[in-house]
């Protein structure tokens, strides 16, 4: 399992590291520069909301999966289940 902190603090690294070697020189590549970074960080944004949620999708999937395992040994076990 990839640890998204890890990866958030390699990337930024990388990033803004080779950032600061085209040091803008006037107005204009100080606005691309800025957008430039804004962009990079709205896509690790998007990444790192895209990995979460489909982590919360597989906990959903694993916890419908859990409840019907145990209904089913209850019902083997003869055991009345809570009503829903």
């Amino acid at each position: 399992m990839v640890d998204v902190k890890d990866d958030m603090m390699n990337n930024e690294s990388d990033t803004y590291g080779s950032a600061n070697a085209a040091d803008p020189k006037n107005v204009q590549e100080l606005t691309q520069y800025v957008q430039s970074l804004l962009q990079t960080i709205q896509d690790k944004f998007q990444n790192m909301s895209d990995q979460i949620l489909t982590r919360i999708d597989e906990m959903g999937t694993r916890i419908d999966d859990l409840e019907k395992n145990i209904g089913d040994l209850m019902t083997q076990a003869g055991v009345e289940g809570p009503d829903k």
